[in-house]
């Protein structure tokens, strides 16, 4: 008989836990995990995906069990890729809008976070793409995980009289990644200054109050406590581990991870201004003939390459109002309508991007 979509969403790609339980994924509880919302995804060691949920304030680790090694050929393709998803759980293609896109390291295949409407009633969805590009739910009923509350996230209440927008809630988490043992969290919090930067160790325990952090924006000519980070990578400067945060409009800020210390307040350095009316959208750092590089999808200025050996303990701080860019020097790269972007292998990133009409397409581009 013919099943409905919501069958097919029952009878979708199950995630059993793994047969040897050690390492990251010995603590973990097994059950259901339960989602509010989905936004940001990030790999750890493992198979372990990070998954956030702004609307709860949380942050879930699944053990996934996508531990084989990939083999072959590195490339994936997935045209019309929203409108795949949308004949896969029953909806219109304008109702499916992709979140995020993570690649596990390990097997190098996608997922993706995916919302199923919008607003409040959004349903979360968790994605994964096979090697022939089709969509596949991944059921979250039955697998190994844990979960991190945020203690200090701002309250689910519409905004206050005069400000644009949504929830504060939703920007509880507005990036994350994992590095050194640690899930690196970008939001914003409850406090009067609430832009927040938090390092949780993991396998989680207790998660304390985030760390609030300013920067000097060039463009707005001002220091900002209020805006959050909206994507950051984490890269290491003299031996030391950092973050490379960059905001709205669009400055580049680096904080040392050590300073990110529980209800302290810091002050990140600004190492480059690229551009007013723009937004960050997606960061990654690659190798390229022996030197590192920075790759940012915007949502104005496309996507751009940095020099890293341009970030030094010398680099030049932005201190002082600009009127366009300055700081770190940086290369347009010709890759149109990037909205999401992941490393896929050493030579090759994977990215979301607008095709013909509204479809949205997964595809493999050669690192630039």
């Amino acid at each position: 008989m013919k099943s409905s979509p919501l069958a097919l969403g029952l009878l979708a790609l199950g995630l059993l836990a793994p047969s040897v339980r050690a390492g990251l994924t010995a603590g973990m509880q097994e059950g259901k995990v339960e989602l509010k919302s989905i936004s940001q995804l990030a790999f750890g060691p493992e198979g372990v995906l990070f998954i956030a949920d702004p609307k709860a304030a949380a942050i879930l680790a699944v053990a996934t069990g996508d531990t084989a090694p990939a083999s072959g050929s590195a490339t994936l393709r997935a045209e019309a890729i929203n409108e795949k998803i949308a004949a896969l759980v029953g909806t219109k293609s304008d109702d499916v809008i992709i979140e995020d896109l993570a690649v596990n390291p390990i097997s190098r295949r996608a997922y993706l976070a995916v919302s199923r409407g919008r607003g409040p009633d959004a349903v979360p969805l968790l994605v994964r793409v096979d090697v022939q590009g089709q969509p596949e739910l991944v059921a979250l009923d039955r697998v190994r995980f844990a979960r991190a509350e945020l203690p200090d996230a701002p309250a689910d209440v519409a905004p206050a009289a005069g400000r644009k927008g949504g929830s504060p809630r939703t920007e509880s988490i507005t990036d994350l990644a994992y590095a050194d043992g640690r899930v690196l969290v970008a939001g914003l919090s409850n406090e009067e200054f609430s832009s927040t930067l938090r390092a949780i160790p993991f396998p989680f325990s207790r998660v304390e109050r985030g760390t609030v952090v300013e920067n000097y924006h060039g463009a707005h000519g001002r220091f900002e406590t209020r805006a959050p980070v909206r994507t950051f990578v984490p890269y290491r400067i003299g031996g030391e581990q950092h973050l490379l945060a960059a905001y709205t409009c669009t400055p580049l800020v680096q904080f040392a991870l050590s300073e990110l210390k529980p209800g302290a307040r810091i002050t990140g350095k600004t190492i480059a201004e690229f551009g007013n009316r723009n937004r960050p959208l997606d960061i990654i750092v690659y190798q390229k003939d022996g030197r590192d590089y920075l790759l940012m999808a915007n949502s104005s200025r496309g996507v751009i390459k940095v020099a890293a050996e341009q970030i030094t303990p010398a680099a030049k701080s932005i201190t002082a109002k600009v009127s366009d860019t300055d700081g770190l020097k940086f290369e347009k790269i010709d890759w149109a309508g990037v909205a999401q972007l992941d490393r896929l292998d050493a030579r090759h990133a994977l990215v979301v991007r607008t095709g013909a009409g509204r479809a949205l397409n997964l595809e493999t581009m050669a690192l630039p």
